[in-house]
């Protein structure tokens, strides 16, 4: 059951994520403030996202055996 937590954690970790960055990507361009290279769902925006997921994946709870 700890594994199952530990990956919906961060799934749902990866997805707030992206959408998060895409939003603030998206927020930038509008507004002119970033580069026209700085695209949505970029590598940027996925690399970030799969940081804070496997940050999140490694901190939830671990089974450990007895």
């Amino acid at each position: 059951m700890p594994e199952f937590v530990a990956t919906l954690l961060a799934a749902a970790a990866f997805c707030l994520t992206l959408l998060l960055l895409n939003a603030a990507t998206r927020w930038l361009l509008q507004a002119h403030l970033g580069p026209q290279i700085l695209c949505e769902n970029s590598v940027l925006q996925y690399g970030g996202a799969l940081v804070l997921a496997r940050a999140a994946y490694r901190r939830a709870p671990q089974r450990h055996p007895v």
